[in-house]
């Protein structure tokens, strides 16, 4: 069946989802940071209260930096950037896993958080090497 004139088919791409601009790395990177700045508090903090707060709190972003950077893993990064950047699958699994139980979700260590970042930090410049092309 022929369609009419007033329609037309344009065949597009992309190499996302959505049009770029709404993945950023960015949005992990604050929710690291405010678990880095929630563990220096509660090094300075007592009171049980504010520490149960606390424990909560840096869970769930924690739990947000893994959505994050799963999100970048299965809905941006696509085949040719884990072939030009093959260690990129190991970054996120890493940096997961450091926001995870065993990482800043299950502990109220600095050094970890600081790990954290730093693997943030190269998934970033990865992302931002991607969006150069």
């Amino acid at each position: 069946m022929r369609l009419p004139a007033l329609f037309s088919v344009t065949d597009v791409s992309a190499h996302c989802d959505l049009p770029c601009g709404v993945y950023d790395p960015a949005q992990a990177r604050i929710e690291a940071e405010s678990i880095k700045a929630i563990i220096a508090k509660v090094a300075d903090n007592d009171d049980p209260d504010f520490r149960t707060r606390a424990v909560v709190i840096k869970e769930q972003r924690s739990q947000l930096v893994k959505e994050h950077l799963w999100v970048l893993w299965t809905d941006y990064f696509k085949p040719p950037h884990f072939e030009k950047f093959p260690n990129l699958h190991t970054l996120i699994n890493e940096a997961t896993k450091l926001a995870g139980a065993s990482g800043t979700k299950g502990e109220f260590d600095a050094a970890k958080a600081d790990e954290l970042l730093a693997k943030i930090d190269e998934i970033d410049a990865i992302f931002k090497e991607t969006k150069k092309a």
